[in-house]
């Protein structure tokens, strides 16, 4: 028995076959890539918004959003503000951060605010030494004037 096999299906059926892989791969790969990106808060849209700016420099306004974003701040003049700031984390708590800017700086408050770790014993015991202990300062030393050689 003596079988024909099309000269066609022998070259062009491996290469077929990887195209359709490779087909099949990236629209896998562009679906992943879709469902990654998809951001749900983007269409956020603003639910409330105010404000009010006095002649003499005093302010304040405030929104909100429809994703749980929120902000509110007043001032006196540009030389003192209060406000704060909320937002829901992406494990649904809330978030809340006041402050105040003023001659002192930004001073943010807020229960997710890092805190600095607390001055070792020794470092403390150093401190109160040198409070109670002041450093007496000598005169400075002046160098005697020097005197011309020439003229």
């Amino acid at each position: 028995p003596f079988r024909v096999v099309s000269q066609f299906r022998q070259t062009h059926s491996k290469p077929a076959k990887m195209f359709r892989y490779l087909l099949v791969a990236s629209a896998i790969l562009a679906c992943a890539y879709g469902a990654a990106t998809y951001n749900q808060e983007a269409g956020a849209y603003i639910t409330k918004i105010g404000s009010d700016i006095q002649p003499e420099g005093n302010y304040n306004y405030q929104y909100e959003t429809s994703n749980g974003i929120a902000a509110q701040e007043s001032g006196i003049g540009g030389n003192h503000a209060n406000g704060g700031f909320s937002w829901y984390s992406p494990e649904g708590e809330l978030v809340q951060i006041s402050y105040v800017a003023d001659e002192n700086g930004y001073q943010p408050q807020g229960a997710l605010l890092p805190t600095p770790p607390p001055i070792p014993a020794a470092i403390l015991r150093s401190l109160e030494y040198i409070r109670t202990h002041p450093q007496y300062v000598e005169q400075e030393y002046r160098r005697p004037a020097l005197r011309k050689v020439f003229g």
